[in-house]
């Protein structure tokens, strides 16, 4: 079992260092005793979580793909590699390279997980010293296999360290149930073992586990269920210390993030990194080419809103300036997006995002790479939006779900002074009520991660993909593109994973 242990602390600690999580240096453990104590566990915890920082997870191979994927962006630069453009247009098959890497790195979050469980079972301490920290490792590893099955549907399901590679090369595809199910359980674990506050909101809490319960609820129907895992985690608000943050823009804003309480868990990238390891690309693959605002050279123009998103998008929302940059700084002047394509041919005439260009901070590389703006993994505005849109599905028209859609509305509203968007009142149909929440996920959620799969759960391509929607793409096959294809590469690995999924 120590030889398994040292095996798997030394892939995970090669990822180590690349987020601001304090974490004692692997040189210090030994062979013989690499879990002794409960922070040993912390350590390979913090690996898991640096995988994810890296550009192989969050850093772009999953940030972009499902930004893309969505009605809200679309490709700028005609030029940008085909792999990126294949996600876009529904055009990708089993070796897109987005995909290829994204694979094995979400596994290699989940193996840093199983080692953290495994490690805890060997050591000698009090419950109420290991078991909130085992708690993490129970949490991330339900929420690396949530990405997953909503990406892949029916893959394999790993929950032990693998001790034997030929006979890891034999697995099978665990059922689409069988993935949630031990989703579920991993997060009812963490829920029960959580503290109810964290020094950072890097470190998941009891709110955090009760909030992706409530997501996870939501994304399979079971709606009564989503509800009571919101309502648990907005009743004890106060308790769990979060709240809305006043100031909508403070959110993205790396100087303001940490002095918020919005967010139920962030991906804290600091600035530096050392290759692609702790490197976020948003900046630059959002960024706008040639544009001198912000002095981080600029941007790459590769994912970007169509103009149909700023041409719906109400001005009198504060989220909508908050969330888009309509002028660039070209030459020193200050410049209409109309024009964007002036001072750079790869530009195209539409607002660009700004949540992850404006307020970056400092960065050791060009283009905004290893940005010090951390990703909001869940928001508290999210929980609302998730207990309104579970509640109408049980008990359609009350009060209490169109209140909680005006609490998040209420903060677009201060940002200046609007009286948009307007308070709802309850009594509204439950086919409008739902409507009405989706397009509130769009807006107050943009552009961070969410919206590809609130397209999937709801089984709405045919519309948003439609001639008549933000992003009209011909490619789009339901019956083929709520999923992603297996990659390749793993299947000529392990032909027990065939068939690749339907389509591919």
């Amino acid at each position: 079992m120590k030889n398994i242990k040292y095996l798997g602390l030394l892939l995970v600690a090669i990822f180590i260092s690349c987020s601001d999580l304090e974490e004692v240096p692997v040189g210090r453990l030994s062979p013989d005793g690499l879990v002794n104590s409960p922070q040993d566990i912390q350590t390979l915890i913090n690996g898991a979580i640096g995988n994810m920082a890296t550009e192989a997870y969050w850093g772009r191979k999953l940030s972009l793909p499902i930004m893309l994927r969505s009605d809200m962006a679309t490709i700028g630069d005609a030029g940008t590699p085909g792999r990126r453009q294949e996600v876009d247009n529904f055009s990708m098959g089993p070796d897109n390279g987005m995909v290829t890497a994204l694979w094995p790195k979400a596994y290699q979050v989940i193996a840093g997980t199983n080692e953290a469980i495994a490690g805890a079972a060997l050591i000698d301490a009090e419950p109420d010293q290991i078991d909130p920290i085992t708690g993490q490792a129970y949490f991330f590893r339900a929420y690396t296999y949530y990405h997953l099955v909503r990406l892949f549907g029916a893959i394999p399901y790993l929950d032990t360290p693998v001790n034997d590679i030929e006979e890891a090369k034999q697995l099978t595809k665990s059922s689409v149930d069988e993935v949630y199910a031990n989703i579920i359980k991993d997060l009812e674990q963490a829920l029960s073992t959580l503290p109810e506050t964290q020094p950072s909101s890097a470190y998941p809490t009891k709110a955090t586990a009760a909030g992706f319960l409530a997501s996870v609820y939501l994304t399979l129907g079971e709606y009564q269920k989503s509800y009571d895992q919101a309502k648990f985690v907005i009743d004890n608000e106060a308790k769990f210390q979060i709240g809305l943050a006043a100031d909508f823009q403070d959110l993205f804003d790396y100087s303001k993030q940490s002095s918020t309480n919005e967010f139920l868990l962030s991906l804290d990238f600091n600035g530096f990194s050392n290759g692609d390891t702790g490197r976020d690309y948003a900046p630059a693959l959002t960024g706008i080419r040639g544009n001198e605002r912000g002095d981080i050279g600029g941007g790459w123009s590769v994912a970007v809103p169509s103009i149909e998103v700023y041409n719906t998008w109400d001005g009198r929302d504060y989220r909508k300036a908050v969330s888009l940059d309509t002028t660039g700084i070209f030459g020193g002047v200050i410049e209409p997006f109309t024009k964007f394509p002036e001072f750079d041919s790869r530009n195209i005439p539409s607002a660009y995002i700004a949540k992850y260009t404006r307020a970056i901070g400092p960065t050791g590389t060009g283009n905004g790479r290893a940005s010090s703006l951390n990703y909001g993994l869940m928001r508290y505005a999210e929980v609302l939006l998730i207990a309104a849109e579970a509640l109408n599905e049980v008990s359609p028209g009350s009060a209490e779900a169109a209140g909680y859609v005006n609490r998040v509305r209420e903060r677009a509203r201060s940002g200046n002074g609007s009286e948009y968007p307007e308070n709802i009142t309850g009594g509204i149909s439950q086919t409008d009520f739902r409507d009405l929440v989706l397009e509130e996920r769009k807006w107050e959620l943009a552009f961070e991660f969410k919206r590809w799969y609130d397209i999937k759960r709801r089984q709405i391509g045919p519309e948003v993909f439609g001639a008549s929607g933000l992003e009209p793409q011909p490619n789009f096959d339901p019956n083929r593109d709520y999923l992603f294809p297996l990659p390749f590469d793993e299947l000529d690995r392990n032909p027990n994973l065939a068939p690749n999924n339907p389509g591919y």
